[in-house]
């Protein structure tokens, strides 16, 4: 059930239409359509996060974590409620809230391109291009340093996402703008007053309201989470695999002196996240000109060419890949790690052999073939095809 009646907005939707009179002039009209913010009468869940028991229980033995417990970056004083993700599914949604109101969030974090953008680099407002690709917004919870954008200029999620708005390029908007029309939306009272109490609008409250619908966006229910629901660890073969996905899956698990890539040594637990706190040069460059990436932000050299890991979940769908979208396929981003890792001066430890050169895997081309259809398990239709993630605006 929708509520339209208490969340109708007009859009001045103008159709030129013709009519023959009768000496044959013809007289112009405009037709206004209505359309309507479509919201459930009871809220959808965004509360209740009901992850299944690989996602909470690490294996015994593992030199690294399974488990996503510790690493949740919701802070006490920003919890998710439903009324909460709710009003910020629609400031997520609304385009209003750019210069000329032609793009949103969502223009950037696309709910079938797994919360990413299929360009290389997104376009703003007024068609000008963003300066890195669209980084996916899946599991952003669960990351235990807590900051956000690929240089990690951000120190929270409620932080970060005001800042596109205020981006001269991406959306061009001051945030007293946004506050400003916010607060001219009739539709925008009473989701405040469900979610926070008040019908006030603040720029902390809508940055609170964008944080719960973000962290909201979790995936556990891919073909993966299907077969390691009824495995004893990641690493044993999943009886509803491929032989060639569980190939793939031992690559990715296993360490390079056991022939595997140790892809898990960054893209850790079953979020498939960074659980070791701060960004990593992974070798695109030889050396950083044009983008210092985390060097930007913090002053220690090690962090120039670093930048942040992001979730490998619904890697198939975010295509292109890497902060600047260098990657147009998975075969592309195996290829990287297995033969063109360079040698930057900070690269990380992880990527650098006992000879002090960058590791080289020297897989075949199955077994990049294998790796590419493992990641491919990875992909949750559930989080492309939610409606409680989706546009409330039709």
């Amino acid at each position: 059930m929708t509520k339209p009646i208490h969340f109708s907005i007009l859009f001045l939707c103008a159709f030129l239409f013709f009519s023959c009179s009768s000496d044959g002039d013809q007289d112009e009209f405009l037709v206004i359509e209505e359309a309507a913010l479509n919201l459930p009468a009871d809220s959808f869940d965004y509360a209740s996060l009901n992850l299944p028991a690989h996602f909470t229980t690490n294996v015994a033995g593992q030199p690294l974590p399974t488990s996503v417990s510790g690493l949740d970056n919701t802070p006490a004083d920003n919890p998710i409620t439903n009324e909460g993700a709710t009003l910020g599914r629609v400031l997520f949604y609304d385009k209003k809230l750019s210069a000329n109101g032609t793009i949103a969030c969502a223009s950037c974090h696309i709910q079938d391109k797994g919360f990413s953008d299929d360009e290389i680099l997104s376009i703003s407002f007024d068609g000008g291009l963003t300066g890195r690709h669209s980084m996916t917004l899946i599991n952003s919870r669960f990351y235990q340093r807590g900051r956000f954008f690929w240089d990690e200029r951000a120190s929270t999620l409620e932080e970060q996402v005001l800042i596109p708005f205020q981006d001269p390029v991406e959306m061009g908007m001051t945030l007293e703008e946004v506050v400003s029309t916010v607060a001219a939306q009739e539709y925008y009272p009473e989701l405040f007053e469900s979610a926070f109490g008040s019908q006030e609008v603040s720029s902390e409250n809508i940055s609170k309201a964008l944080a719960q619908f973000v962290r909201s966006i979790v995936s556990y229910s891919s073909k993966y989470d299907e077969g390691r629901a009824s495995a004893a660890s990641p690493g044993a073969n999943f009886t509803n695999f491929t032989d060639e996905e569980n190939l793939g899956k031992n690559l990715f698990f296993q360490t390079i002196p056991n022939g595997g890539g140790a892809c898990f040594g960054c893209h850790t637990t079953e979020a498939f996240v960074s659980a070791n706190p701060g960004p990593q040069n992974n070798g695109l460059d030889i050396a950083s000109v044009t983008d210092l990436g985390a060097g930007d932000v913090f002053t220690n050299s090690i962090f120039v060419g670093r930048f942040k890991t992001t979730s490998l979940r619904n890697i198939e769908l975010t295509a292109p890949y890497m902060h600047d979208g260098r990657f147009g396929s998975l075969e592309e981003v195996v290829e990287h790690y297995n033969s063109g890792i360079q040698n930057h001066p900070t690269l990380s430890p992880a990527l650098i052999d006992d000879n002090g050169n960058p590791v080289r895997l020297n897989f075949t081309e199955s077994e990049k073939a294998a790796l590419v259809a493992f990641l491919k398990t990875l992909t949750d239709d559930s989080v492309s095809s939610e409606a409680k993630w989706s546009d409330p605006f039709n």
